[in-house]
């Protein structure tokens, strides 16, 4: 498998098959294919791992791209304005936001990842269900935004803005903490937690969340009285 990640910020990852390859991408990802691409609606792994898929924010039924009668090219896309992320899952495990993963090989194994803290699954911004991605090959990321990817010694921290945390590798411990004082927690814009990103390993971090966007389109948004 070659792939490319063109575009600054709506991008497409361009994936190119030989015979005998496969890709697998959530539902609504693929922007584009060659004619000799086909395309399956899976279930797989049966039906539990499709449910939790589907409760870790991706989705039940998984698409599956096997080039017919030569090489042939898919492109997938995310959702919102952002980058796409290439993550060689063979070198070790990652913990990605809900919503995040695009596609992979089919190698490529994605599960629920619980959060550990009751804290964390309560203030952390993504709830108490993330997604892990192990195995072997290649895994897609969407994002947000511009991404700043960070490898963190042991034991060093970030503390990072609730929602903005991307992605990070399985060596790295998750918590939250308070942002502050009370007087920097109401007022500081930043709320009263954020994620503490504990290393050895890497983190990869968002410059916009999905929420922030939407807040910013709002005002420019048509309503009934305009």
């Amino acid at each position: 498998m070659k792939y490319t990640i063109t575009g600054d910020n709506l991008q497409f990852v361009n994936v190119e098959l030989n015979p005998g390859e496969q890709l697998n991408s959530i539902a609504g990802a693929m922007a584009y294919m060659t004619g000799n691409m086909r395309m399956e609606a899976i279930m797989e792994g049966g039906f539990m791992s499709g449910l939790k898929r589907s409760l870790s924010g991706s989705s039940l039924f998984l698409l599956k791209y096997t080039p017919q009668n030569g090489v042939g090219v898919v492109g997938l896309g995310g959702s919102v304005p952002g980058k796409i992320l290439d993550i060689d899952v063979g070198k070790g495990a990652w913990i990605v936001q809900k919503t995040g993963y695009l596609g992979s090989e089919p190698t490529v194994k994605l599960d629920m990842a619980f959060q550990k803290k009751l804290s964390a699954a309560l203030f952390g911004g993504e709830g108490l269900i993330l997604q892990k991605l192990s195995g072997q090959g290649m895994a897609f990321v969407g994002a947000c935004g511009d991404l700043n990817v960070v490898e963190l010694k042991a034991g060093e921290q970030y503390k990072v803005s609730t929602s903005n945390a991307v992605a990070w590798e399985d060596t790295v411990k998750y918590d939250i903490s308070a942002a502050g004082g009370i007087k920097t927690s109401l007022f500081g814009g930043e709320g009263l937690f954020v994620t503490t990103l504990t290393g050895p390993g890497k983190i990869v971090i968002q410059s916009m969340t999905l929420s922030d966007l939407a807040g910013a389109l709002i005002p420019y948004l048509p309503s009934n009285n305009s």
